[in-house]
């Protein structure tokens, strides 16, 4: 049995917003410029990004809306929406708390009833949908399905959200891993949705992409928490809920909004990442060589020169010329981001039948990594 994506698509709201346009539609702080905007910028390489918000930060898309619109365009010929045996969402940025993520992107399709499976958690959480849906089909469960990966921050990101806080710009210039906090997270994130049709049997007339392995593993067993939404970090590293603190306590210490430990994520995204590559090519038996493409999700353009110091370090090679980003058109879209690489390769008329594409996908959260392989059928 083999599992194959015949098809993967996208949905990014509205026009896309430049680097100086971003404040018009997050808002200003106190009615202050950000000092950090532009030094954030300069690090993370986004040239452009979209949100689900106008100027008036008016919701245009709920994150089911964006989800629904990328997964009606995978509607052909040969696939009815209506025919789908199993919907699996991964999001970070539910709309609420519940139902869940994929039983709203359900009712908004108003297809017939279906399986379905929703994931939290950050970056990794599209992944973990793609492999529910892989194992799914592998296991004879069903012979098609839907996976997704998608994200509305930028409600999170306005200024209404924030509390002001005293800029550190020589920390900031001198060292830019010190920017990644609430404000670095401000200038970076972007709303979008990406779908991916799951099938076991390849297309007949055009490319698939055959799965062959998702390895995801977590090391929350070993490290504490990095990156968090809806809760506070104590003294200790121990995660206060939001339904922990009083209203005014939620809102006098911004603690619905998106935070980072920036000191954790210096010291160990990139090199936990190597480590687990390391891991998967002994247990999956593979030569790093065969790599045609390589698609690593980075939350920024700073971290592409450290994964790949780090990777040499390791002695695992892969040449600048096979990797494929598109994190300064698109932004970072969090769980959607390695959908939009694959979808923005797999329409690129690039892929040759043989060719072998290696996806990398970190989650600063509690840490946690995937790395999956397909090959061009």
């Amino acid at each position: 049995m083999s599992v194959y994506i015949n098809n993967i698509k996208k949905f990014l709201p509205g026009e896309g917003i430049s680097n100086d346009e971003m404040e018009s539609y997050l808002g200003k702080i106190q009615n202050i410029k950000s000092k950090a905007r532009p030094i954030v910028l300069k690090n993370n390489g986004i040239k452009n990004r979209y949100y689900a918000i106008n100027k008036n930060q008016e919701s245009q898309y709920s994150n089911a809306e964006l989800t629904a619109e990328a997964i009606k365009q995978l509607e052909s010929g040969n696939f009815k929406i209506a025919d789908t045996e199993l919907l699996a969402c991964g999001t970070t940025s539910p709309d609420q708390l519940l139902p869940s993520h994929a039983s709203m992107v359900h009712g908004i399709l108003d297809t017939p009833q279906t399986e379905y499976s929703s994931f939290s958690g950050s970056c990794n959480s599209g992944m973990l949908a793609m492999k529910y849906a892989y194992l799914s089909i592998l296991s004879s469960n069903t012979t098609n399905a839907i996976c997704t990966g998608s994200e509305k921050t930028s409600t999170w990101l306005t200024a209404k959200n924030f509390k002001d806080e005293v800029e550190k710009l020589n920390q900031l210039e001198e060292k830019p891993i010190l920017a990644f906090n609430k404000e670095f997270l401000r200038w970076m994130l972007s709303d979008g949705a990406g779908a991916a049709l799951l099938s076991d049997k390849p297309n007949t007339d055009s490319i698939s992409l055959e799965i062959n392995w998702i390895e995801i593993t977590s090391y929350a067993g070993e490290l504490e928490t990095c990156m968090y939404a809806g809760a506070e970090k104590d003294g200790n590293g121990k995660i206060i809920p939001w339904r922990d603190f009083t209203d005014h306590k939620i809102a006098q210490n911004s603690i619905m909004t998106l935070k980072q430990d920036t000191r954790m994520l210096g010291e160990h995204i990139v090199q936990l990442g190597a480590d687990y590559l390391k891991k998967v090519i002994k247990k999956r038996d593979f030569d790093i060589n065969e790599i045609n493409w390589f698609l690593p999700h980075l939350s920024s353009m700073y971290f592409k020169s450290k994964i790949n110091e780090e990777m040499v370090n390791n002695r695992i090679i892969i040449p600048e010329e096979k990797w494929f980003l598109n994190l300064p058109k698109v932004g970072n879209v969090g769980s959607a981001s390695a959908y939009l690489m694959l979808e923005e390769l797999f329409h690129s008329g690039k892929l040759k039948k043989g060719q072998k594409i290696l996806v990398m996908v970190p989650e600063s959260a509690r840490f946690s990594y995937t790395y999956a392989l397909f090959t061009v059928v």
